[in-house]
């Protein structure tokens, strides 16, 4: 069965729902508009279906990459090479099981432009599969600097007010950083004479190339994720963009640079990691703290959990950096995790503005006493970005903490306080929405969640608890390709040791 290129499949298959509505659907009606709504939820679902083919096929004990395809293009100067590892398949999976239920979100909310609306976001799915697919440099760039171009338009056409700006503001601060690692992949090429990653993951980059390459490369990736101070740009795009579009931002776009980090940065340049570690330990701390505090004066809701998903990155890549086997699966684990609970808790949001029409904070209040279900949800996933135990929330926060705690104390005491702030911003917002008397009169006559609504909710809390009682499949999953790039780390730890440079 798995001869067939599957991973392809997987990739593409999105790409041609998106010809379908092209070709096939003519007009602006309600008959074109529900026929592109549907033929989207389709190729959404039948690309989600497939992709649970390679876990079903993936060997965890295989330290090589599997379903690998290799297509010659330029000779070594640019090849279609594919292929997925322990690391790269829960983010694959991660995007095929969130486009389906965008598309639900957007069913009702998104009226004009439905058509093309359909099409980005399709477009948008085969791009993020293959930037967590190419086993190729040039064909990573492309896969990833493509998904700036139907974020772009998402946000652009369907957001809010704001729109313009947060745009601008997005593409302008990712397409900046990626130029400088634009220019990192042709001096890999001089360097090593291919783009072939498999090839590059065992090259030897000298030290001070390193640093330069390694420099390049935390640029785009910082921005992607996004970290502190080039943060900005994410509460803007997150506030103005449609929910389905806060939705794939908050769980598949800030994944990105935390896989950029994961597949080049640490195994390509593993001196330059371990000399640069007290930096983003610096960065990752001073995000966490600072983007809670800016999180609990918020009063717009979007932008409450926009900042809180800057802070919970900040977990991730202090996890990545401690080169350790804990912290990088801990922080694997929390960039799955966040992608289950941001994107639900942007959903909650979407569904009471699908209502009302605002997201300030204190246009609600007692909306317990009309949506009880609501409140359940809710109150669950503000457990779990809390990170309560028994949630997909406490695992990755508790294993980078304790990997951090062997590498500076200080470090993880100071990190530490975010779990605090988190409880303090998180549990006012439920407070201030979901509790008290309902005086309101807008609210007393709101109706609680429907079947649609449940649909896409409902999946994301199940998989919110189960992971956070048994986190063993993720865990296992990345196992040995961590212990890898572990492996990797720990010679250049020493040898940075050696130089006398200073370790955390």
């Amino acid at each position: 069965m798995y001869d067939w290129p599957i991973l392809s499949v997987v990739t593409f298959l999105p790409l041609v729902g998106a010809l379908l509505i092209v070709l096939m659907i003519r007009g602006d009606d309600e008959v074109a508009k529900r026929n592109a709504r549907w033929v989207a939820l389709w190729a959404t679902l039948v690309t989600f279906v497939i992709s649970l083919l390679l876990l079903f096929g993936f060997d965890p004990s295989n330290t090589d990459f599997q379903f690998v395809e290799h297509r010659t293009w330029l000779g070594d100067a640019a090849a279609y090479r594919m292929g997925v590892d322990g690391i790269s398949l829960p983010f694959v999976i991660l995007t095929t099981f969130l486009m389906p239920i965008c598309i639900l979100t957007s069913w009702e909310s998104i009226q004009h432009r439905v058509k093309e609306y359909m099409i980005c976001f399709l477009v948008l799915e085969t791009l993020m599969v293959g930037t967590f697919s190419a086993l190729d440099l040039l064909l990573f760039y492309f896969f990833f600097e493509g998904g700036l171009i139907p974020m772009f338009l998402i946000i652009g056409i369907w957001g809010g007010k704001r729109r313009i700006y947060a745009t601008f503001k997005f593409f302008l601060y990712t397409l900046a950083g990626s130029v400088l690692m634009m220019l990192a992949i042709m001096a890999m090429y001089w360097q090593a004479g291919t783009t072939d990653v498999t090839v590059l993951l065992k090259h030897s980059f000298p030290t001070g190339m390193q640093t330069w390459l390694w420099l390049a490369f935390f640029a785009s990736f910082a921005v992607k994720m996004p970290m502190w101070p080039v943060h900005t740009w994410l509460p803007d795009a997150h506030v103005e963009a449609p929910t389905a579009g806060s939705v794939i931002l908050a769980g598949i776009l800030l994944k990105m640079g935390g896989y950029g980090l994961l597949r080049f940065s640490l195994p390509m340049f593993p001196d330059a990691s371990a000399y640069f570690a007290p930096l983003v330990f610096t960065l990752s701390v001073v995000a966490i703290i600072y983007t809670s505090l800016v999180a609990m004066m918020q009063e717009d809701i979007k932008k409450l959990i926009a900042y809180s998903s800057v802070a919970h990155m900040g977990y991730v890549t202090m996890g990545i950096f401690t080169l350790t086997q804990e912290g990088i699966q801990g922080a694997v684990f929390q960039m799955v995790s966040h992608g289950f609970v941001a994107s639900a808790l942007f959903l909650c949001v979407g569904v009471i503005y699908d209502r009302m029409h605002t997201r300030e904070i204190a246009a609600y209040g007692g909306l317990v006493n009309r949506m009880p279900i609501y409140a359940t949800i809710f109150l669950i996933l503000t457990m779990a970005n809390v990170g309560l135990p028994g949630t997909s929330g406490f695992v990755g926060e508790f294993l980078t903490l304790m990997s951090t705690f062997g590498r500076n104390n200080w470090v993880t005491f100071f990190a530490t306080t975010g779990v605090i702030l988190s409880a303090a911003y998180a549990l006012w917002l439920y407070r201030r929405v979901v509790f008290g008397p309902l005086e309101k009169d807008s609210l007393k006559s709101i109706l609680d969640v429907n079947r649609r609504e449940l649909v896409c909710l409902v999946p994301l809390v199940v998989l919110t608890i189960l992971f956070g009682v048994w986190p063993g499949p993720i865990l296992d999953a990345c196992n040995v390709a961590v212990g890898a790039i572990v492996a990797r780390a720990d010679v250049a730890a020493g040898a940075v040791k050696a130089a006398s440079l200073v370790l955390p």
